[in-house]
Formats: C-alpha cells, sequence, structure tokens
C-alpha cells in the first residue's frame, strides 16, 4: 500500500515557553491531520511561526516588544510564507519512503496537482539529495535520491497519485480546523490573523468562520 502525508520537518527552539508543544525527534517529521494532540498541534503552529521568524526589513513594521507576537511577526506580516516539509511518501510494501527535499515547502503542496495536469517532471531538492518526481503517460515514477544510480523508487499510476492528494487535502483541512481551535484557547487575542495565515501556508481555500 502507498500512504502519502503532509509532514512538516521539526525542530524545537531550546526553551520554547511561549505556548504547550510536545517533544518531537529533531529534523524528524510531523504528519498533519485531524487526530493530533492540542500539545501537537501547538508544536505544528511553533514550527510554521519559526520557519518566517526572520528580522524585519524593507517595509514591515518592527517586532513588537511582546515575546509571543514578537515570534508570531514574521508568521503575521510576510506576505509569502514557508513551512519546511512537503509530502512524505511511503510504499509499505516495499519499505521505501519518498521525504521532502532540501527545496521543498509544504506551501508548494499544490504543485504536485500541476505536475500531473501538464508536466513531467517535478524536482524537489538538489544535491547530496534530489528527490524527483516524473511522469510517463499514465505512470508517475518517485525516485527518492536522483543522484544515485540505485535509487529506491516508488511507481504508480496517476490515478492512484490524485486519490492520494485528495486525502492529503482532506488531512490539511483537519488539521487547520484542529489549529483554528487551538488558537481560540492559546491565542484568542490573535486567532483571527494566526489562523488567516496558517491558511495561507497550507494553501487552503479560506479560515473557518469564527
Amino acid at each position: 500500500m502507498i500512504v502519502m502525508q503532509p509532514v512538516l520537518e521539526m525542530y524545537t527552539p531550546d526553551g520554547f515557553d511561549l505556548w504547550p508543544v510536545a517533544e518531537t525527534e529533531p529534523f524528524g517529521f510531523l504528519p498533519l491531520g485531524g487526530a493530533l494532540s492540542p500539545a501537537e498541534v501547538g508544536t505544528a503552529v511553533m514550527r510554521i511561526a519559526a520557519c518566517n521568524d526572520i528580522d524585519p526589513d524593507g517595509d514591515r513594521p518592527p517586532r513588537p516588544a511582546d515575546a509571543r507576537d514578537a515570534f508570531l511577526h514574521g508568521l503575521l506580516t510576510f506576505d509569502t510564507l514557508f513551512a519546511a516539509g512537503g509530502l512524505r511518501v511511503t510504499d509499505t510494501s516495499t519499505g521505501v519512503t519518498f521525504l521532502p527535499g532540501c527545496c521543498d515547502g509544504l506551501e508548494d503542496w499544490r504543485d504536485w496537482h500541476r505536475f500531473l495536469d501538464g508536466g513531467n517532471l517535478l524536482g524537489f531538492g538538489h544535491d547530496p539529495v534530489s528527490p524527483v518526481a516524473e511522469r510517463t503517460g499514465d505512470n508517475v515514477r518517485l525516485t527518492v535520491n536522483a543522484e544515485q544510480t540505485d535509487s529506491p523508487v516508488i511507481g504508480l499510476p496517476v490515478a492512484e497519485l490524485r486519490h492520494l492528494l485528495a486525502g492529503v487535502e482532506h488531512d490539511l483541512t483537519a488539521f487547520f480546523a484542529l489549529a483554528a481551535d487551538w488558537a481560540a484557547r492559546y491565542l484568542p487575542d490573535r486567532r483571527a490573523p494566526v489562523v488567516a495565515a496558517l491558511a495561507r501556508v497550507l494553501d487552503l481555500d479560506r479560515p473557518p468562520e469564527s
């Protein structure tokens, strides 16, 4: 069986105490979906905010003095948001796993649809690890590392990949609903802008109504 999951590449800053977070393996991947605990949702929000926690420049306003607002500043003020991660594909029958690459981001997950609709090659990284998706007719080949001639691969029909992508959107939507509820509890005075930012970085149509 082939499984596709939206995942975040994890890294928790030492001493993070702005809201409860779960322990995670550094540089591991956290799958997003509707079954996460509140602490895991907090971890995901923390990671997305951390990916965009860059000192202001240009026309962006300065960081607020409040520590929590300062940490959220990039998430709430950047026009283009980034979330380290992407889509993880696992063939449970062979144990082969296709991971997001260094040039990948969860915000680009819809590139898979564009690849299926009109492309024949989609790259996610570069040397030393270059995950690549290639389409030939009605089939897709996922190469774990195109830099290696003997790289493990996962093959599947285009129709199955479309079905898997529908599952990814379901998982992201379910996570998003959890995150909106989480924000109402842990960031009540920033819920609306945080939820709107998460909708953008997850490339979902619109935030749920309050």
